[in-house]
């Protein structure tokens, strides 16, 4: 039976030089990908799960880094001016939070 420790390990021996919460955010996503998760233990079930962990770790780094750039933008205007793109900008990044607990969770994207 495949174990959160089993599959640390086999995580770390594929990339050495992550930190320990690297290595629990990638448990966090291969488990999502696989159920049972004793398939986690055949190779090329193990590595179909890194290579979808890694697209959707690359996928989330760049919404995050791209809400985040819109955001700082929108903390530098004036509030009480918000016009109705800036609305829409706060809405997109709930959204796109929203899409991000998607994945790390499992809780179901809010439809804004």
């Amino acid at each position: 039976m495949m174990t959160c420790q089993d599959l640390a390990a086999r995580i770390e021996q594929c990339q050495p030089e992550a930190d320990p919460r690297e290595v629990a955010r990638l448990c966090l996503l291969m488990t999502g990908t696989v159920d049972p998760l004793d398939q986690l233990e055949q190779k090329a079930v193990f590595d179909e799960a890194w290579r979808r962990s890694g697209l959707m770790l690359e996928s989330i780094t760049d919404q995050y880094t791209a809400v985040t750039e819109e955001l700082e933008k929108l903390a530098e205007s004036d509030s009480e001016s918000f016009d109705m793109e800036q609305v829409w900008v706060l809405l997109r990044a709930i959204k796109v939070q929203s899409q991000i607990l998607e994945v790390y969770a499992g809780y179901p994207a809010l439809d804004v």
